[in-house]
């Protein structure tokens, strides 16, 4: 049980760590995007960017927790922590995005943490 928790936890860790690297490089190679992050004034190139950050986040997340843990449970469960921590970040800022984005971002996060979870899990089954 502690193991699966630790996954979990790692699997959060590593979300973060991962946008917070991913979103320093968006801010230093894509013109115009420091600019207008704190506004959240993005283009579309901006949002996909975005969107693609989150989706490797999510996935070396799911990765991450199912490997520590030795389970994909773990990957799902920190997939599905993300989501409620995020559900109410993008009620409050339903009028700042497309319904498109808030709807791929928040279902990028369970479905492609779960997807590096099983990627963890081929890897334990081949070794």
């Amino acid at each position: 049980m502690l193991r699966l928790i630790g996954g979990i936890v790692a699997g959060l860790v590593i979300w973060m760590a991962a946008v917070t690297v991913l979103n320093l490089a968006l801010r230093h190679g894509l013109p115009g995007y420091a600019a207008v992050e704190a506004a959240m004034i993005f283009t579309l190139p901006m949002m996909i960017a975005r969107l693609a950050i989150s989706a490797v986040a999510s996935a070396a997340s799911g990765y991450g927790a199912a490997l520590l843990a030795g389970r994909r449970r773990a990957a799902t469960i920190a997939g599905i922590v993300l989501l409620l921590i995020f559900l109410p970040i993008h009620y409050g800022l339903l009028a700042k995005f497309p319904l498109w984005y808030h709807l791929a971002f928040l279902a990028s996060l369970p479905l492609l943490s779960i997807a590096g979870g099983a990627l963890a899990s081929r890897r334990e089954e081949t070794a």
